[in-house]
């Protein structure tokens, strides 16, 4: 095996990448890239019935859209390609015939109806059905055949698959996360690795490739640690070098027991899937974080913290941060909730750590889509500036600074109550003469010539400030209220003041 690092991502084109993939894929990226290593998308299309058309796409798609793009693969070809398995199909059945050399596979006959007999005769009989060492000498197949008779089936063409033969021992094994685990092999049973249309199973494909990739080391979901024992045994029945195996832990719904689901994702409001998905035998469009507003930036760090922790109190890491962070040491063995909440949060600090103007680009766009006139690309730039500490997606920013751009036309009922009392029309009328008389229009000025005047009156500033940002706002929200004054400038400014008086009298 090459010394070299070299990881693989190896999804199933079934249909859209689930977040849980994203993380496999990404923990597969930060490895590699930590030990300057090469990571590869492996694209299993061996079961061709549920194959989904643009699923290929979506997962490179959504890879590219993380940040987390592929050194080899489908497009990147390298020297280990081609990258789809269903390209890779000649070169199987080699392999499978080697095992059956090595008297690790045999040849096995029966039909569907004989299985689905010996299933039946199982349960009647309260005992589970498996294909192994226990019966298959009571089965059709090149071990209770003669030869003979096997090669004449084979040359007529009947249907057969290639079955593993197990060796029968206590296996050890030491998985990277869960650290040594021991099986009998005698539990396995007789997987199917090859079928006489020529198509390798999921087992044969997934070793096979593994080693003609040379990869080092295999870092998949806790989904596969069941398999690990048989693909060990057929890298020890190949005479190949077994690549170091990590099993990462399940991510888990947010309330309840067991793996989160796109249906948890429909049922409690929040996207499982990276980027859109739309379903065509359901009919049904399932959210993404893309489309949800959510960054890029937010969703890997998301999920890198899903199952992993870097044992400081550090929670926001770049991309590059992650991968000098990384180890497998830190990854734990048990299950990850997902926090929806805790998404938002990331989401919220990556979002304020954007630049003004890219926020901006963003928001200006929303507000032509809504016919709301801006002004300047700057003027919405700097309104972003005040306001985004406040907002977790570009979609909340028009509730947080719609008044920047259109003046309130109605006043929050209770706050309406708490600042507008008797005496106040006349304040403000004074604030409007104040704002008139003065010649710094900016935050800083208006706010030297109010607060002075409201000094010089021996008022309470509660009596101003209120009601003023009430006129200007709408409500009582918003950042501070000269600087509010100082962007929507001076005429606006007075014209806001005196239809609330008109309004609120």
């Amino acid at each position: 095996m090459s010394t070299a690092v070299r990881v693989r991502f190896a999804p199933s084109p079934t249909g859209p990448l689930h977040i849980g993939g994203v993380r496999t894929a990404l923990f597969n990226y930060l490895f590699a890239k930590k030990h300057g290593g090469d990571f590869i998308l492996r694209i299993e299309d061996t079961d061709q019935n549920r194959y989904v058309e643009g699923a290929e796409d979506y997962i490179i798609n959504a890879l590219n859209w993380c940040n987390i793009p592929y050194d080899e693969g489908p497009g990147k070809e390298g020297k280990c390609g081609p990258y789809r398995q269903s390209e890779r199909k000649k070169m199987y059945k080699q392999f499978a015939l080697e095992l059956i050399e090595k008297g690790a596979a045999y040849y096995a006959f029966d039909t569907s109806q004989e299985l689905a007999d010996a299933r039946t005769k199982a349960e009647s009989q309260k005992e589970t059905f498996i294909y192994n060492h226990k019966n298959r000498d009571q089965f059709t197949n090149s071990l209770t055949l003669p030869e003979n008779q096997v090669q004449e089936r084979i040359n007529r063409g009947d249907d057969y698959v290639i079955r593993f033969k197990p060796e029968l021992k206590t296996l050890s094994m030491f998985d990277e996360i869960r650290k040594g685990i021991e099986i009998d092999t005698a539990l396995i049973d007789d997987k199917v690795l090859f079928k006489s249309d020529g198509m390798p199973t999921y087992h044969l494909a997934n070793v096979v490739d593994d080693h003609e990739m040379k990869i080092t080391h295999v870092i998949r979901g806790e989904e596969w640690l069941p398999s690990m024992a048989l693909h060990v045994l057929l890298y020890e029945s190949f005479g190949w070098e077994r690549p170091k195996f990590a099993h990462l832990p399940l991510i888990l719904k947010p309330t309840g027991k067991g793996k989160l689901s796109k249906r948890d994702g429909a049922k409690f409001g929040f996207p499982v899937f990276p980027m859109e998905w739309f379903d065509t035998k359901e009919n049904e469009t399932f959210a993404g974080y893309k489309e949800d507003g959510y960054l890029p930036e937010a969703v890997v760090n998301m999920l890198a913290f899903l199952g992993w922790n870097p044992g400081t109190e550090q929670e926001l890491f770049n991309l590059k941060e992650l991968i000098q962070a990384f180890s497998l040491e830190k990854v734990n063995s048990s299950g990850a909730k997902f926090d929806p909440e805790k998404a938002k949060w990331f989401q919220q600090q990556w979002y304020v750590e954007q630049d003004d103007a890219v926020i901006g680009a963003a928001f200006a766009k929303a507000l032509q889509e809504k016919d709301i006139e801006y002004g300047s690309q700057d003027y919405v730039n700097i309104v972003c500036g005040l306001v985004k500490e406040r907002a977790v997606f570009t979609k909340d920013l028009f509730e947080l600074a719609g008044f920047f751009f259109i003046a309130p036309d109605s006043y929050d009922e209770k706050a309406a109550k708490k600042a507008w009392k008797d005496g106040t029309n006349e304040i403000m009328s004074d604030v409007i003469t104040v704002i008139k008389d003065g010649d710094d229009d900016s935050a800083t000025g208006l706010s030297t010539a109010i607060k002075g005047w409201i000094t010089s009156q021996e008022m309470g500033f509660g009596k101003v400030m209120m009601p003023l940002r009430l006129a200007l706002v709408g409500s009582l929200m918003g950042p501070d209220v000269f600087e509010i004054a100082s962007l929507i400038g001076k005429n606006e400014t007075i014209a806001r003041i005196e239809n609330a008086i008109n309004k609120l009298s």
